[in-house]
């Protein structure tokens, strides 16, 4: 009987922090297979082989309590390299005899200088000179050296902010080099996989298309799936990889809420029916959809109520074929870390996905989620693997509520016709100027509040229309697109004279953090 040797992989244990995923997204970044854990799912490991570092996230919690969130120790005893960022140099600090307070008057939030102190496996070639911007968000520090660690880097107000003890190699840094705001933070990460962690290049995204297939295959057995199709990049990966695991037992339903984008559902629907030959089903649920959310201004209901009409719908049409016991969805990693911890942590909800936090606590259907530990343009690589077009593959991201979330307050048949009218014109403009391509997610959304304007001699009354563009990597962070003077010139004038009911065009500027992509 031969026996296969584990997958070499990187352990990522999640304290709770909001950007624990980026600390993945940098290790896939590099090639490298990561997984991530919550303590208690270190208490499952049978034995470490394979696992060649372990990174402990940062977290809301705090050592400085008698209680606070911890790992055994005897993990450091096997040699195993280990990163701890932000909590987690400060549990290492804590678990080694260090001593760690909370520093209320000398609190690091945002950027700071830091200045090299020793020569480090971890910091080579990090440091412009011996210095460098690092990014903080931290109130409590280090204030005494643990036993048989060295310091390796110092900030005014933090004096080791970056420590190691190379005899067990361990490591550990205050600051978080995941996030783009640390200058030249993925060289952190490639100094602690390629030098320290010696692993290897062999993760690749296109690859995990057959993991996929064959995870699917496994779990389905011989019963029988509906998908929901939006015509989304997500949804629409999710629909082919499904269709290549199960074929026959895969039942695509693409429900019109009313609330897509101008001609959108129409042409993605023949696009699945022809090109991709899917099984698909169209339902125009339009009169429900508005009839629920009509009089609802409140985001977080709007989600919900969408999210649990999305399921009834789908669980109604369940009940007329035989064998079907599970609901697929193209919810990816972002979404999951916005509704609620993937891990199981205390991360804290900054709103519900309408496929996610939106859905029912009690369903009939099992969830069916391949991608939900992909981030979008993973999604895309996988796309192209499986032969998803590029018009497909590359469009913009679209939220599960559609206009829904866009018009901002309550919701009418007016207001959704002058949305989809000037989304239509703002998105045709983008193309035709080959700027779409350019740009991680753009939209037009209405403000509730109507302003004073005057077209020829007669005064106007109408509605504000927001523009919004941003770049991303993977839509956890992102800034505003800094278009030319001419396109929002351009792009003004023919939304107020193409758009009866619009007479005032504003552009987002504002990146996220602090703000979100979406309005609502």
């Amino acid at each position: 009987m031969s026996s296969q040797k584990p997958k070499e992989k990187i352990i990522i244990v999640d304290f709770g922090s909001q950007v624990t995923k980026l600390i993945a997204r940098r290790v896939r970044d590099f090639k490298v297979f990561c997984e991530i854990l919550i303590i208690k799912d270190l208490y499952k490991i049978k034995n470490y082989e394979g696992i060649k570092g372990i990174i402990l996230s940062g977290g809301p919690s705090t050592v400085t309590k008698k209680k606070y969130l911890s790992i055994p120790k005897e993990i450091f005893l096997k040699k195993i390299p280990v990163l701890g960022i932000c909590y987690g140099l400060q549990l290492i600090s804590k678990l080694f005899g260090g001593s760690i307070k909370s520093l209320k008057t000398r609190r690091e939030f945002g950027r700071a200088i830091l200045y090299k102190k020793k020569q480090s496996l971890l910091t080579k070639n990090f440091f412009n000179i011996k210095k460098q911007s690092v990014w903080m968000s931290h109130q409590d520090a280090v204030t005494k050296l643990p036993k048989g660690f060295k310091v390796i880097a110092s900030t005014k107000n933090s004096k080791l902010t970056i420590i190691e003890n190379t005899k067990y190699k361990i490591y550990g840094v205050q600051f978080h080099p995941e996030v783009t705001h640390t200058e030249n933070g993925k060289q952190i990460f490639n100094n602690f996989l390629f030098k320290i962690c010696k692993i290897k290049k062999k993760w690749r995204v296109e690859s995990e298309a057959k993991r996929i297939i064959s995870d699917v295959r496994k779990t389905i057995k011989k019963d029988k799936v509906i998908c929901a199709l939006s015509g989304g990049v997500d949804s629409s990966v999710v629909a082919l990889l499904i269709n290549k695991a199960i074929k026959k037992n895969l039942i695509c339903i693409m429900v019109d809420t009313g609330l897509m984008r101008k001609n959108e559902f129409k042409e993605s629907y023949y696009l699945f029916k022809k090109k991709y030959k899917l099984n698909v089903k169209l339902i125009n649920a339009s009169k429900i959809f508005f009839k629920k959310i009509k009089d609802v201004s409140n985001p977080e209901l709007k989600r919900k109520i969408i999210g649990n009409l999305f399921v009834k719908i789908f669980e109604k049409e369940a009940k007329k074929y035989k064998s079907i016991k599970y609901l697929a969805q193209g919810t990816l990693y972002p979404d999951i870390i916005e509704s609620r911890s993937a891990t199981g942590s205390k991360s804290a909800i900054i709103k519900s996905h309408h496929n996610v936090g939106g859905l029912p606590k009690r369903m009939n259907l099992k969830l069916l989620e391949p991608l939900k530990e992909f981030f979008k343009d993973e999604v895309r690589i996988l796309g192209k693997s499986i032969g998803l077009i590029d018009s497909l593959r590359n469009k913009h991201p679209f939220p599960g509520p559609g206009l829904a979330i866009r018009i901002i307050g309550k919701i009418t048949p007016e207001k959704i016709k002058i949305l989809q009218e000037a989304d239509n014109i703002y998105i045709t403009e983008l193309i035709n100027q080959n700027l779409y391509n350019k740009i991680w997610q753009a939209y037009a959304a209405l403000l509730p509040m109507k302003t004073v304007g005057v077209m020829g001699d007669t005064r106007t009354y109408e509605y504000t229309c927001l523009l919004r563009a941003v770049i991303s990597e993977d839509g956890m962070s992102a800034d505003y697109f800094n278009f030319p003077k001419e396109f929002l010139d351009k792009i003004s004038n023919k939304i107020v004279n193409g758009v009866p009911g619009i007479n005032r065009v504003v552009y987002d500027i504002t990146s996220k953090p602090p703000s979100t992509i979406e309005l609502e």
